[in-house]
């Protein structure tokens, strides 16, 4: 299984949990682990490099700023952010797909499922958070000819074999990037929905890429169906802290913080 993290220094400890809660999971099969960066320091990475194990292992690719200079950039969503959108080009030839995982990420049952879920010809496995109002205003937003689901990009299977015949696919991002700055919200999102959004195969988020917020909108517009933190528990893959309301923090509002405490005891 490869795994995939963009991360920069303020997100080690938040990796680490991440990959404690995968670990886990892990008995015979072996789990590479690639950092895509451009700000480790050769302490972070020994530090990092600590949590290797028999089945773990990691591997840091330093990735040159030059590639992302011209990008929209603010200090909630760094340089980092768009290094996925780099990995077909920069990860071994050999591999076939990696799962990409937001460092804000619990994982709290196997990911096997997903891992080795069929592509059906499409680039990407993932969710969208936003509902058919909010898609529609999306593709607007973005200038698009087609309405397209809105990528949640915390989560993503890559069909590397499929990203690697684009031959193009970093002057295709340069010149969406360049006519949309404006109107760029979350934009290594609005990159891959724009470009991808009719190659992405959905998956549920309420298995694959679970915020408080997605069950909370869920439990409003579904009263007779409620889903708890049993529910959560038992069914649930991976519970994603996207936003601000991040479990470490004292506001945190939700029911899911257990599942982060519980890897960070």
């Amino acid at each position: 299984m490869n795994i995939l993290f963009t991360i920069n220094r303020s997100y080690i400890a938040q990796m680490q949990s991440c990959v404690r809660s995968i670990s886990r999971f892990l008995f015979k099969e072996n789990c590479d682990i690639y950092i895509l960066h451009q700000k480790l320091l050769p302490e972070d990475i020994a530090a990092i490099q600590k949590q290797e194990t028999e089945h773990l292992h990691y591997h840091f690719i330093n990735l040159d700023k030059q590639n992302f200079q011209d990008f929209p950039n603010t200090l909630g969503y760094p340089d980092e952010m768009y290094f996925r959108l780099m990995a077909a080009s920069v990860l071994p030839v050999e591999m076939e797909r990696i799962l990409y995982l937001d460092p804000d990420i619990v994982v709290i049952h196997p990911l096997d499922e997903l891992y080795n879920m069929d592509f059906e010809n499409n680039y990407f496995i993932g969710t969208t958070h936003v509902d058919k109002t909010l898609t529609r205003i999306n593709a607007s937003r973005l200038d698009l000819n087609t309405v397209v689901p809105y990528i949640n990009t915390g989560v993503l299977l890559m069909n590397l074999n499929a990203l690697r015949k684009c031959t193009d696919l970093t002057k295709e991002i340069e010149i969406f990037v360049s006519s949309h700055k404006k109107s760029l919200r979350l934009p290594d999102q609005d990159i891959i929905t724009a470009l991808f959004g009719d190659k992405v195969k959905l998956v549920d988020p309420m298995i694959y890429n679970l915020s408080d917020r997605v069950l909370a909108f869920h439990n409003m517009k579904n009263p007779s169906s409620m889903r708890d933190y049993d529910w959560v528990r038992e069914n649930t893959v991976i519970i994603h802290y996207c936003g601000k309301n991040k479990p470490w923090n004292n506001h945190y509002l939700g029911i899911l913080k257990p599942f982060y405490d519980e890897v960070n005891q």
